[in-house]
């Protein structure tokens, strides 16, 4: 069982950046980032390999996210610039044995709200 605890999450506002961080308690094959919004499907953000070398960007995440990880410390980042009002959503973390653009992981944080302001 493999614990993931988030944070980095807050309010701000439309054009600003966010940091949010992902804390494992042990390794996966890949570490990632789920939103959703209530009422709404899980939307896929991003994804990395353990060892860094492959990513995935969901289509809303290219160009204005960077997803990173730093082995030594068991964890993984989301780097978020240019944010939108539709980016509001809760973050979820998650790891699992395969990298791809499902929502099937095998394990998932808390989760950490974002809520960019107008």
């Amino acid at each position: 069982q493999v614990q993931l605890v988030e944070s980095g999450g807050g309010l701000v506002q439309t054009g600003g950046s966010l940091r949010l961080s992902c804390s494992a308690s042990g390794r996966t094959f890949s570490l990632g980032w789920i939103r959703q919004v209530p009422g709404k499907e899980r939307e896929f953000v991003a994804a990395i390999n353990w060892s860094g070398t492959g990513t995935l960007y969901g289509r809303s995440a290219k160009g204005r996210f960077t997803i990173s990880i730093d082995n030594a410390k068991n964890t993984v980042y989301l780097q978020m610039n240019t944010l939108r009002p539709e980016d509001t959503a809760v973050y979820y973390c998650v790891a699992g044995n395969t990298l791809d653009y499902g929502l099937a992981y095998d394990y998932w944080g808390q989760g950490t709200q974002v809520t960019v302001s107008t």
